[in-house]
């Protein structure tokens, strides 16, 4: 057949091959059914919560990605002194973080980033290899906010920031080891941060907030709870003693180049805690400053021997025994006794001592001749109430009890040098509330570091008329002939005690180069307000080394001022014959 002809053909088979028009319609309606089916099932994913995988699981699994729950840092509680000073605030600070799985690796991110965290782009990088397989790591804690804005304006992805607190004292080194410090995550590590910690912090709150895919804030979205400040904590502490305190105490142990010191001062109709101040010291706002030495509160962490400290309350039995009177008289002799196996000698001959004598010159062969004739147990049992050897209840971290010796069997030694304050130690602060018991005609009351609106009740443990007699006794130390008359005040008449202990060896026995120099006492003498305890450990610069010369002018300068800033009414103006007294040396040496 010729191509023509097959062409022809061709042409009129396709005419007659004809598309119905349901067919056509049907096909059309497909199509157009198509995206309408596609819109429905979207529509019902998205508005319809009871579907399988519809609106409800979509939207959670949208919020699983970009809601989250964030902490609302609460603010620790103030420390205040008894006046409202503050001890202690919270600041606001940031804290920057990264995501390291998001932070970029790009050499040159790296080094913005870390020129203005002040680090070494090289640091920076092996820390974020490190943390490679996180999604969190700190960059900076504690940045003053201003100085994490400058880094958050780079705008680096998977660089965030949160806010926290950081504590500020403003007192910085003088009231460092009672207040103590917090840690980089704001909780008490030492002093009353520590003693009142869960007073101090606060509860945390919460709120939901939107986040992008960068993990930055973009909208909060709801609060979920409120933050909870901690409570303030309102101390005993007067901040003007406390600054005279350490002010004198400071001079004191750089002018006789002391390893260290403490000055402790007590309202002796309350038991609060006026002044606690300590040598060497920090300061708390620098890290940096900070050693296990400066930060160690010595008042009520240290054991110290007592020494001649303890002799007011040798007398305390001795009256009490019936044995003796304030008018009883000792003969001293010519400066020694033999005690057992050992010599107990006086810087000089005293002969014969009254009893206020033996503590005006410190007698050590009076008062052992007066412990010979004393129960050593009852002794004991006299210090004992005085609080010796036992916590004095102010729960402060790290305070001891002290040691209080209860031999079975009592040698002439040890009942002797016991008497005159060997053998046994307690801390500066138990030398003070032994001290107070004294001055509150024979009651004890315990010690507290929180401001008092009411005393707390007291218990006699001592009678009041010779508690009253060995106070009396005691003003004979800072008159003239005494050995400490460096302590006493120009308006005031002062009943104290000086005491010098040498310090134990390393390889046993005493050291004959190394000294504790102490003073405790109160005033007025006749009506007393304030107790106050002088410790100097270990001076080594000048010709003496006693209490009547390093602590008795460090109690005069820190007393004078205080009665003053107290307003307590003046004994008597006898400044002529004070200054006569502070400028010659103790009588005899004596401690």
């Amino acid at each position: 057949m010729s191509t023509a002809r097959k062409n022809t053909a061709r042409i009129n088979k396709a005419k007659r091959i004809t598309i119905s028009r349901w067919r056509f319609f049907a096909v059309v309606a497909c199509l157009l059914a198509l995206p309408l089916l596609l819109v429905w099932h979207i529509a019902r994913l998205q508005v319809m919560p009871d579907e399988d995988r519809g609106a409800e699981f979509l939207q959670n699994q949208g919020d699983a990605r970009t809601v989250r729950v964030r902490e609302i840092p609460a603010n620790r509680g103030l420390i205040t002194d008894r006046h409202g000073e503050t001890l202690a605030v919270s600041t606001p600070v940031a804290t920057l973080w990264a995501n390291p799985q998001v932070l970029s690796n790009d050499p040159a991110v790296i080094a913005r980033l870390a020129g203005q965290l002040g680090v070494k782009a090289d640091d920076l990088q092996q820390r974020l290899a490190r943390y490679a397989n996180k999604e969190f790591m700190f960059l900076a804690r504690q940045l003053a906010p201003a100085d994490a804005k400058k880094i958050m304006d780079l705008k680096i992805d998977g660089v965030h920031q949160r806010r926290e607190f950081k504590r500020y004292y403003p007192a910085h080194e003088v009231t460092a080891q009672l207040v103590g410090v917090t840690n980089v995550d704001d909780r008490g590590q030492e002093g009353v941060e520590l003693t009142f910690d869960e007073h101090l912090t606060g509860k945390p709150g919460a709120k939901r907030v939107l986040k992008d895919l960068k993990g930055n804030v973009i909208k909060d979205l709801e609060l979920i709870r409120r933050e909870q400040p901690g409570k303030d904590v309102a101390l005993s502490i007067d901040l003007r003693l406390q600054y005279l305190a350490y002010r004198e105490l400071k001079e004191a142990v750089k002018r006789f180049g002391a390893k260290a010191g403490s000055v402790v001062m007590l309202d002796v109709a309350s038991g609060e805690v006026l002044a606690m101040a300590n040598q060497p010291s920090f300061n708390p706002n620098a890290k940096g400053s900070r050693s296990a030495a400066a930060m160690r509160n010595r008042a009520v962490t240290d054991r110290v021997e007592p020494g001649s400290t303890m002799k007011p309350f040798t007398m305390v039995a001795a009256l009490e025994s019936g044995k003796f009177s304030p008018n009883s008289v000792v003969d001293t002799g010519m400066g020694y006794v033999r005690v057992g196996y050992k010599d107990i000698k006086d810087p000089l001959g005293y002969g014969v001592l009254d009893m206020a004598g033996v503590l005006a010159k410190s007698s050590q062969v009076g008062t052992s001749k007066v412990a010979l004739a004393l129960d050593p147990h009852h002794v004991r049992e006299v210090f004992a109430r005085g609080g010796l050897g036992q916590a004095t209840g102010l729960e402060f971290p790290g305070e001891i009890e002290g040691y209080l010796p209860a031999p079975r069997r009592w040698d002439d030694v040890t009942r002797t040098t016991l008497a005159f304050g060997y053998g046994l130690n307690a801390s500066p602060l138990q030398i003070a509330k032994a001290y107070a018991v004294l001055a509150a005609r024979g009651e004890s009351r315990a010690v507290t570091l929180l401001k008092n609106s009411q005393p707390s009740r007291a218990q006699q443990v001592i009678e009041p008329q010779i508690a009253r007699q060995v106070m009396d006794m005691m003003k004979a130390v800072t008159e003239p002939g005494g050995t400490g008359t460096k302590a006493a005040l120009a308006a005031y008449q002062v009943a104290g005690k000086t005491g010098t202990a040498r310090k134990v060896a390393k390889g046993g026995g005493y050291d004959n180069d190394r000294h504790i120099a102490l003073f405790a006492g109160a005033v007025p003498a006749d009506d007393p307000k304030l107790v106050c305890v002088v410790v100097i450990d270990e001076p080594t610069i000048g010709d003496s080394h006693g209490g009547g010369t390093v602590a008795a002018p460090v109690f005069s300068g820190v007393m004078a001022e205080s009665l003053r800033l107290l307003r307590v009414p003046p004994d008597t103006d006898n400044s002529e014959q004070v200054t006569a007294l502070k400028e010659s040396p103790p009588v005899g040496g004596a401690t």
